[in-house]
């Protein structure tokens, strides 16, 4: 039983017996509505008072049931108070305050707006990589999850200008606009744009017409789930054997075969470095599927003479402790 339903309960409670007490003195006693009113308040309340009549034998047997009645009740309610207690409201509010500072401290972290399907999915998986990520929920009943997950999250519409700043949006580097709605996802994009004209925004479409409204709302990428199931399903059914090896390479299983992206600094020892002398291949066993070049362009099964230079992004595949050993090496990182 939630608070709001046991307070009503202790109230309709307390108004039951109450007016017992008044009926029964007015009936037993004869005695006006004031007067029992009265007498039944010092008996419930036990507070010691002298009678505001002589009282009948038979009054002093319905008072003492009043007594105990007056007596169980308190005793109801302090079970009440104490159950808010062991159920976490005091608990509750503390920890709303730890998480409220914890968001306060996170910088050039994620946001999404949504914890639906898609919305939970895309946190798991960015989770792999970081902890900062703040989701922002308006629905009550996703809460539990949210709790579940360990998520740092914010109750509300995610259009809000004071919900967005409170989840650190000027500080952030990302936002995911994952909501139900297209209507409410280009909103949302018009706001979060405004408060931050540097954040990356990825905002989800159920409507293909409305992308190119997203796109003028200011989202950097506009992704369609409807259209990316749509794609695996044809996959499947024309090309199985491709669907199933991009399942394995896109899974997050730790002993499967990998895709993963990683940036070439400056500082790396790569840098300059032909593809053919970088010894990638044969030292970590990955292929290095494409390079995207910082002018945008993406090489494909790039030349074994191909140079890689800074601010490139190298795209490998191998297994995930290979990965893990070659984004150490590229940042120059001891194992």
């Amino acid at each position: 039983m939630n608070k709001s339903r046991q307070i009503i309960r202790a109230f309709i409670i307390s108004c039951i017996i109450f007016s017992i007490g008044v009926t029964g003195y007015m009936a037993i006693e004869k005695w006006t509505f004031l007067d029992a009113a009265y007498m039944t308040a010092i008996t419930l309340s036990t507070v010691g008072l002298m009678e505001v009549h002589e009282i009948s034998s038979t009054g002093r047997i319905f008072t003492i049931i009043m007594i105990f009645a007056g007596a169980g009740y308190f005793l109801y309610i302090a079970g009440v108070i104490i159950q808010f207690v062991v159920e976490g409201e005091i608990q509750s509010i503390l920890g709303r305050k730890r998480l409220d500072r914890k968001i306060k401290k996170l910088e050039n972290h994620y946001i999404i707006c949504g914890y639906g399907r898609i919305g939970r999915v895309l946190c798991q998986l960015i989770r792999e990589e970081s902890n900062d990520i703040v989701v922002i929920e308006n629905d009550d009943n996703l809460t539990s999850t949210l709790e579940k997950d360990r998520m740092h999250y914010l109750h509300g519409d995610a259009s809000d200008e004071e919900l967005l700043e409170k989840a650190g949006i000027k500080r952030a580097s990302f936002l995911v606009a994952a909501l139900g709605t297209d209507t409410a996802n280009v909103f949302l994009v018009l706001t979060a744009r405004q408060l931050n004209p540097d954040i990356y925004i990825m905002a989800r479409a159920s409507n293909p017409d409305v992308k190119s409204k997203l796109m003028v709302a200011g989202a950097n990428f506009v992704e369609s789930p409807y259209d990316i199931g749509a794609v695996s399903m044809g996959l499947k059914l024309l090309r199985p054997s491709v669907s199933s090896f991009l399942e394995i390479a896109l899974s997050r299983k730790k002993e499967a075969i990998q895709i993963d992206e990683l940036f070439v600094p400056k500082s790396s020892k790569y840098t300059n470095v032909l593809l053919k002398d970088s010894g990638i291949r044969q030292d970590f066993n990955l292929i290095i599927i494409s390079i995207k070049k910082t002018t945008g362009e993406m090489l494909f099964n790039p030349h074994f003479e191909t140079l890689i230079e800074p601010g490139d992004t190298v795209i490998v595949m191998g297994k995930t402790p290979d990965l893990k050993k070659f984004a150490k090496a590229i940042n120059n990182e001891d194992e």
